[in-house]
């Protein structure tokens, strides 16, 4: 028996198991793809018995909380950023590390505010996002074959036989370090590092750099802005914290499963291994496993759709996922590459919105269009992702529809893993300091870049 807060944290309530209606176990006869090939399943059900009574990460009434601010934006009372890693590592959940993502969302986030004028519903990509799907099960190095890096939660990266073997004890770190993560997170968002004036005097130093002078105008409108917010008396005590929440994709299912827990206010089961999950494009079959546990749970979650998906596929998803039409519980987050974008998402926003359908249209402009670099570097170009958020904005436009956010890998850190920006990174300058383990990552001041450009599209919207 694990005491939470209520949904509106005033009081205790107790998440048990022993009254809900809702099989989450179901899945288990759907195909599970991108699933390790556990070699003792038994090891694997021990731990998945040791997650099943530990404390949630996360609550039923935050999740909560998260959908009433995904229907917001749903809206147009609201816009969405959801940032972070391509893939959280063991090693670097450091509080540097981790203080450094949250402090490139926050300065993003006041920046997108401003423009938006609404709040930003800000989500990270971290304390959880230990597992990546891939292409192969297996690797091959110079004639050497073992199975794929699946992510710290199942194998090592290290290209050794003993690394590769998916070992079931990393799920009880993932634990662990998710929760050491989510309690950084919430003491740097509450106990006055997120404050409002501080996260914008960052931003001053950004524009003060000669490379981004263009968007020194905007950073003089935000500073007008909150000098005089103070000058009439607002009350900068209540703008010292601000809610964030977790996301990641809910790919081992196993993990998920074992973090369910029953709410005893309604008996809804809630996954409480992060506040908002979704189903990758290469598990969103909708016979498929994925499909079938998200269904049964009561968090917020998305669906990522890429450039084959048809109208008729997005439709199922919305009767399967959020048959209730139950506003902020479903988010549609669109990877077309910034070729497509503007052919394919027209007629699936039409026929989403044509059908009445409650959804959150997010944009993720990374995974579209990663390219091979001719030095051999798997990277993504600066210009190719504004060009999809520019496709994504103009098509909802086109339309009156509302988009609704932004889903960017990105890192608080000066990496050099994708092209352009106003530091113009070449080819040659991704040697300089390439550390993803697996997709490239904008960095810092590339991030900060994308916000105010972002801005500048929300300012037109209005």
């Amino acid at each position: 028996m694990i005491a939470i807060p209520d949904a509106d944290g005033t009081a205790p309530t107790t998440l048990t198991d022993p009254q809900s209606t809702v099989d989450v176990t179901t899945w288990r006869q759907y195909p599970a793809l991108q699933q390790p090939t556990w070699p003792d399943q038994a090891k694997v059900e021990a731990v998945a018995s040791e997650l099943a009574i530990l404390p949630p990460l996360v609550f039923a009434g935050e999740m909560d909380n998260l959908t009433a601010r995904l229907a917001a934006a749903s809206r147009g009372e609201a816009f969405v950023l959801q940032g972070g890693d391509c893939a959280e590592t063991f090693a670097d959940s450091t509080a540097n590390r981790i203080r450094n993502k949250i402090k490139t969302i926050l300065q993003m986030a006041i920046v997108l505010t401003y423009g938006a004028s609404t709040p930003v519903v800000k989500m990270g990509r971290l304390a959880g996002q230990f597992a990546k799907p891939r292409s192969s099960n297996d690797e091959t190095r110079d004639g050497v074959t073992l199975p794929a890096y699946r992510g710290d939660a199942v194998n090592g990266f290290e290209f050794t036989a003993e690394s590769r073997v998916p070992d079931p004890a990393r799920l009880l770190k993932m634990y662990h370090t998710s929760s050491a993560t989510l309690n950084l997170l919430r003491a740097f968002t509450t106990g006055g590092f997120a404050d409002l004036r501080l996260v914008h005097d960052w931003n001053k130093g950004f524009v003060a750099n000669p490379a981004n002078a263009q968007y020194e105008s905007l950073a003089r409108e935000v500073d007008r802005a909150i000098r005089f917010m103070d000058a009439v008396g607002a009350n900068f005590e209540e703008m010292r914290t601000v809610e964030f929440y977790s996301s990641h994709e809910a790919l081992l299912l196993e993990y998920e499963e074992a973090l369910t827990r029953i709410d005893s206010r309604t008996g809804d089961p809630y996954d409480c291994s992060g506040h908002f999950l979704w189903i990758g494009e290469r598990t969103r079959q909708l016979d498929g496993a994925h499909v079938e546990f998200l269904s049964k749970v009561k968090n917020p979650i998305g669906v990522k759709l890429g450039p084959t998906t048809t109208p008729e596929i997005a439709l199922e998803f919305v009767k399967t996922l959020n048959p209730e039409n139950i506003p902020g519980r479903l988010t549609f987050i669109t990877r077309m590459g910034a070729g497509t974008i503007r052919d394919v998402l027209p007629g699936l926003v039409k026929a989403v919105t044509d059908a009445g359908a409650n959804v959150v249209w997010i944009t993720d402009p990374m995974h579209g269009n990663t390219i091979t670099s001719s030095n051999g570097y798997k990277t993504r170009h600066f210009d190719d992702v504004m060009d999809e958020v520019r496709g994504f904005f103009e098509v909802h436009r086109d339309l009156g529809t509302v988009p609704g956010g932004l889903h960017i890998e990105l890192t608080g850190d000066d990496v050099t893993e994708c092209l352009g920006g106003a530091g113009e990174i070449d080819d040659a300058g991704l040697e300089a300091r390439y550390e993803t383990l697996v997709d490239p990552r904008l960095n810092h001041q590339q991030s900060l870049e994308l916000a105010f450009l972002v801005a500048e599209m929300l300012e037109s919207r209005n």
